[in-house]
């Protein structure tokens, strides 16, 4: 909760999503646990307002901010999800992907990028959907009879908050509607064709929204949305051509606005819709760079290999040695996604020696994080022209110390860091307060809140920087065509 006024942040509780593997590649969520989590932070917020004898009656409006690709499918009569949500890094649409590809003249990734944005990829919610469809019974039959409801995480919290079976709003933001691969980023609506291509039925789909008005009420609460990435822009206030902002989460994902104009990149970068910050307002685009696996990474080490208990644990590993002693971490775990798009590739430790130990593993982690954000700063350089003098950065990896130098060190630029890390959480509130009929929130540059700052300058010679990034990138190459393409049908690899 942030006070509209001074963006101070007032009050605040998270609870941590349960991953399912349920197979490899596979990466799920229960879509009613993560409801459940939306109510249990909505209390105890509410909660810690109290204690700190603020009214909670002056909460004027909820900002939804969600990861963007998550699959949702849900029967509208029951308002019971059908399926778990298939996470955004997902691999088992794989196949689907080839399939669709062999329908698309010369197997082009980028065939509907011009429409879309994006290119042909397991990460984006049409090829969920279209496998959902095709292997899942409950899902046929739904959409057989009329019950079945599509939507990422943002449709299914606002359906299930505004009333749910009993007249809840089925609707997304422009934001999120252009990550799901069906939606024109030009007309800002659905696109026949594109839901032909995927087969389909458009009566599932949400209705399309700006990202800054009233969608409707909880208990009296407007609601408003905007993708997760998306929200970090507007929190970071990057309202300007050419400005961007980097947020370290799951995965990484490096956006640069780019204004009224929608650019195309050719070096791996996509086109998507940064906001529409209310109904007449114009849309504004960015590039983005996405990265599948940051935090993640970490999790990793946590939870698979048990090297530390807790995420913290990494950055004291890491700053224990200060070297990664020529060990290299590709963490392609879902593949690669920009500036490569290769499905094929899979995570990789090579540069391993007798002397290698796990504190080297753990900054070889970090290191990683800094040079996949290396690879789509120098593609967004190369698309927009202007080099980034500076990296506005957020989310809770930069609190990672260890991680902020080193991404200074590799990227021979300062790294510039808010003192309140949360911008996500805070963009879609600046959007909800902003909403017509709401009207708390000015989003006029010169009434923002500078914004207090903590800043990293490169310490190592530029010659170091490239010398590694050079052998981070010949381990790139390395982790390539790992996996053939046709998956044998019980999940198990080739």
């Amino acid at each position: 909760v942030f006070n509209a006024k001074t963006a101070e942040l007032l009050s605040h509780h998270q609870v941590e999503i349960q991953q399912k593997f349920p197979r490899e590649g596979w990466v799920e969520q229960d879509p009613k646990e993560i409801l459940k989590s939306v109510h249990e932070c909505v209390e105890k917020t509410c909660e810690k307002l109290q204690q700190l004898n603020i009214d909670i009656t002056n909460i004027k409006a909820i900002g939804v901010s969600n990861q963007r690709e998550t699959t949702v499918v849900w029967d509208k009569t029951t308002g019971e999800p059908l399926y778990n949500a298939i996470v955004w890094l997902d691999l088992r649409t794989q196949s689907t992907v080839e399939r669709l590809l062999k329908r698309i003249p010369g197997k082009n990734k980028s065939f509907f990028k011009f429409r879309t944005g994006l290119p042909l990829s397991t990460y984006f919610s049409a090829v969920k959907l279209r496998w959902l469809l095709d292997n899942v019974e409950e899902i046929k039959q739904a959409v057989d009879d009329g019950r079945a409801m599509f939507g990422t995480i943002d449709s299914w919290l606002i359906w299930s908050l505004t009333g749910g079976k009993n007249g809840g709003v089925h609707c997304t933001d422009v934001t999120n509607a252009s990550r799901t691969m069906l939606f024109n980023i030009h007309s800002l609506d659905w696109d026949p064709e594109l839901c032909q291509f995927f087969d389909i039925p458009m009566e599932i789909l949400p209705k399309v929204r700006s990202s800054s008005e009233i969608y409707g009420l909880m208990e009296s609460l407007s609601f408003q949305c905007l993708g997760d990435q998306s929200a970090a822009l507007v929190g970071q206030m990057c309202f300007q051509d050419g400005q961007a902002k980097n947020t370290y989460g799951t995965g990484c994902f490096l956006l640069c606005n780019t204004g009224q104009k929608s650019v195309f990149s050719e070096h791996g970068l996509l086109t998507t819709i940064a906001y529409k910050l209310g109904r007449d307002k114009p849309v504004c685009y960015a590039l983005e760079g996405s990265v599948a696996i940051a935090g993640a990474v970490i999790r990793w080490l946590r939870d698979n290999l048990g090297i530390v208990k807790t995420s913290q644990e990494v950055e004291k590993l890491a700053a224990e040695v200060g070297t990664s002693y020529g060990c290299y971490f590709v963490p392609a775990f879902s593949g690669l996604y920009a500036p490569y798009w290769e499905p094929s590739a899979r995570g990789i430790i090579c540069g391993l020696t007798q002397f290698t130990n796990k504190n080297h593993i753990a900054f070889a982690a970090l290191e990683a994080v800094c040079f996949q954000t290396r690879e789509i700063l120098d593609a967004m350089n190369k698309d927009c022209g202007i080099p980034l003098s500076q990296l506005q950065v957020d989310g809770g990896m930069t609190n990672n110390k260890v991680l902020m130098q080193l991404q200074s060190d590799i990227l021979c630029i300062p790294v510039v860091k808010p003192s309140m890390p949360e911008t996500t959480a805070l963009g879609a509130a600046m959007a909800a307060g902003a909403a017509e009929g709401v009207g708390i929130w000015s989003l006029n540059p010169g009434d923002l809140t500078a914004v207090t700052c903590e800043r990293f300058e490169p310490q190592i010679n530029p010659e170091e920087s490239e010398c590694r990034y050079a052998r981070w990138k010949k381990a790139v190459m390395k982790s390539m065509g790992w996996e053939t393409s046709e998956a044998p049908s019980n999940g198990k690899p080739m």
